[in-house]
């Protein structure tokens, strides 16, 4: 198993309607994160005294191929449609690699 991590800015006027979209989300796409081999999977919210908003996501992945499991969900429609509604709530970093949308973050400590 492989855990990942990823950090994304939140446009403020968003914050409430990112909760609300995942305080219920989409039986289709919780189970297309399943067949994708993604397990303990959350996402947190850090609301910072300056106005800014970061989303942290973390997950583990039980599968041998993570690329194409990516690659899978990525071509779901029920997948497209939900990205559809959440992406215009997120602000990706200034400083984020080139491709990346979610910053990648490096594990630098796990206790069993």
């Amino acid at each position: 198993m492989k855990r990942y991590g990823w950090v994304i800015g939140l446009h403020p006027e968003k914050v409430n309607d990112y909760k609300e979209l995942h305080a219920t989300v989409w039986p289709g796409v919780l189970s297309m994160i399943k067949t994708c081999n993604i397990h303990n999977y959350s996402i947190f919210l850090r609301q910072l005294p300056n106005g800014e908003h970061l989303l942290f996501s973390y997950l583990e992945y039980a599968g041998n191929d993570f690329a194409m499991d990516m690659q899978k969900m990525a071509a779901d429609p029920e997948t497209q449609r939900w990205w559809a509604v959440c992406i215009p709530c997120q602000l990706p970093l200034e400083n984020r690699l080139p491709g990346e949308w979610w910053a990648d973050m490096e594990e630098v400590f796990h206790l069993w």
